[in-house]
């Protein structure tokens, strides 16, 4: 008996994106490595890959590596490819301080110019490591945020010889991101988006787990 062709059978198209690279640009230090290493362990489906600078390095001296990287992936410069294709939304990051560095804002421009993430923390990375734990509002040095960090997280050392505990810190990530953002714009409307205390960190984390999610 004749019937209705059956059509071919076709497999669905995969709807899962693959997974984004983060390149991420920061000094050869101990703190910030550790964290984002075990950010990597806490988001597998992003994938990190961690840039060490020498230690001498500052924020403009890391941007420019930043950018290279960026022209080379085709994100910045003239070769920048079209953003149509999965590979085409990683991205590339610079993590560094303000403490007492020359051409701190020409740093956060360069970044900028080559759509380079400028996660940057006035005047240390360790302002966004008490975010987890509490809000920080204080004007304060480096030194002065290191030792507020140790009274919060005991195991803490700045001269590196013992690390926080970033795993168990990650365990209030949301809750960090959102006082970064308040801290932020605090900042913002006193006129003094780079201030004191202030972290853009909490938008590399957010990216990274967004891409996460994407790709789950």
């Amino acid at each position: 008996m004749g019937g209705r062709p059956v059509p071919p059978l076709r497999r669905r198209a995969a709807t899962r994106e693959p997974k984004r690279r983060f390149t991420i640009f920061r000094e050869g230090r101990n703190t910030e490595p550790a964290y984002f290493r075990a950010l990597q362990r806490l988001v597998a489906n992003a994938l990190i890959d961690l840039v060490i600078i020498p230690a001498a390095g500052v924020p403009y001296s890391l941007a420019e590596q930043a950018a290279v990287r960026a022209r080379e992936l085709g994100i910045s410069g003239r070769r920048r490819r079209r953003r149509d294709s999965f590979e085409e939304k990683d991205e590339v990051w610079a993590v560094f301080d303000r403490d007492e560095h020359a051409r701190y804002s020409e740093a956060v421009t360069l970044c900028a110019l080559n759509h380079v993430g400028a996660a940057r923390s006035n005047p240390c990375f360790e302002v966004w490591l008490i975010l987890h734990e509490a809000d920080y509002d204080r004007p304060d040095d480096h030194r002065q945020v290191q030792a507020w960090l140790g009274r919060l997280r005991p195991e803490y050392q700045p001269d590196g010889r013992k690390l926080t505990d970033c795993s168990d810190l990650l365990n209030r990530l949301a809750a960090a991101e959102s006082r970064a953002e308040a801290q932020l714009e605090r900042r913002e409307a006193e006129g003094d988006a780079f201030g004191r205390p202030s972290t853009t960190v909490f938008r590399l984390t957010r990216a990274i787990r967004d891409a996460a999610k994407t790709a789950s």
